[in-house]
């Protein structure tokens, strides 16, 4: 298998450098990036570049729903969902996402035929299939959350915080819940945006996606003269929709909670195209990505002091049911 992308509706291939340098994405040349919720990048650069002519018709092995073991079941998760209650509480922290991570055994040497029925049975704005296989990275994709998107010095974040089934099942707490990352994308967006460029146009937008409907707001600002990728990716990753708020002290306790990495979920996934000077960066949600032999998916929630612990583990298998029978070949 050779290397290759399909981003932001092109196919690249001829693999010309990978590298971990983010100042890369200022240089030349087309960049597909992966970046892990822990800090690590990968940036790799295709001098074939052209229009995805679509999906042809290739095979897919479904995994089965029972093959799948979580990092953490159910009480587990229940009994960290409380936990963050308590830490609420006590004034360590006012929010925090808490994800497990799926596992299956996977038989196929490439995640093609995935990404063909994921496009087919849950089209996304952001889908993306990424495949390093000499550089251990094979990554499928179907983020509907823009993690940032850059134009020259102009970027934009639209983080989704609420889930529910339809728009009447949203709550007081989704809203609360959504204003506060809202703020947490504004100071990091602050920290690298020219004095008084960043904007909310929009806060807290219901958007249909498959099987479940999400609060969407937007935040916009102008990098300041003289920074670059680097700069953008240091002052905002991991995104603050997968983290949480203040996002130093949810990071330390996602750490003490959650067993084990969540790898390049909720990290991030795209494309940037430097001589263009652009760029589109998915936050790493419903993606599937290949680790030893096994095929791996995330799937949390974001708790606050409104939490139902019990809710909140319903909230990680609605995210996780339709990727889930898409997997296993029933859509």
């Amino acid at each position: 298998m050779s290397a290759h992308a399909v981003v932001g509706g092109r196919l690249a291939t001829g693999l010309a450098d990978v590298t971990d340098d983010p100042s890369c994405l200022d240089s030349s040349g087309f960049w597909a990036v992966v970046t892990t919720f822990e800090g690590g990048r990968t940036f790799a650069r295709f001098t074939d570049v052209r229009p995805f002519p679509g999906w042809e018709s290739t095979p897919w092995n479904g995994i089965a729903r029972e093959s799948w073991q979580s990092s953490l079941d159910r009480d587990e998760y229940v009994a960290a969902v409380a936990q963050v209650r308590e830490r609420i509480a006590e004034g360590e922290l006012y929010q925090a996402n808490i994800c497990r991570v799926l596992s299956a055994p996977l038989a196929a040497s490439t995640l093609v035929g995935l990404a063909a029925r994921l496009s087919a049975a849950n089209p996304a704005p952001y889908s993306s299939l990424i495949e390093l296989p000499n550089h251990g990275v094979q990554v499928a994709c179907a983020s509907p959350e823009l993690f940032l998107r850059r134009r020259g010095r102009q970027v934009e974040s639209r983080p989704i915080k609420g889930t529910a089934r339809t728009a009447e099942g949203l709550t007081a707490k989704d809203r609360a819940e959504n204003v506060m990352i809202v703020d947490l994308v504004r100071n990091d967006l602050s920290r690298v945006a020219s004095s008084g460029s960043v904007r909310v146009p929009a806060l807290c937008a219901v958007e249909q996606h498959p099987g479940l409907v999400h609060l969407v707001s937007t935040v916009t600002a102008e990098l300041e003269e003289g920074r670059g990728w680097a700069d953008l990716l240091d002052a905002t990753s991991p995104a603050g929709s997968v983290s949480g708020a203040p996002k130093s002290s949810a990071l330390r306790v996602i750490g003490e909670l959650e067993q084990g990495p969540r790898g390049p979920y909720c990290g991030a996934i795209g494309w940037v195209d430097a001589d263009a000077g652009e760029g589109v960066l998915a936050v790493g949600i419903r993606t599937f990505w290949a680790d030893g032999g096994e095929l791996r998916f995330g799937t949390g929630a974001g708790i606050t002091w409104g939490s139902d612990p019990q809710a909140e583990w319903a909230e990680t298998e609605l995210k996780a049911a339709h990727l889930l029978a898409v997997a296993a070949g029933e859509l």
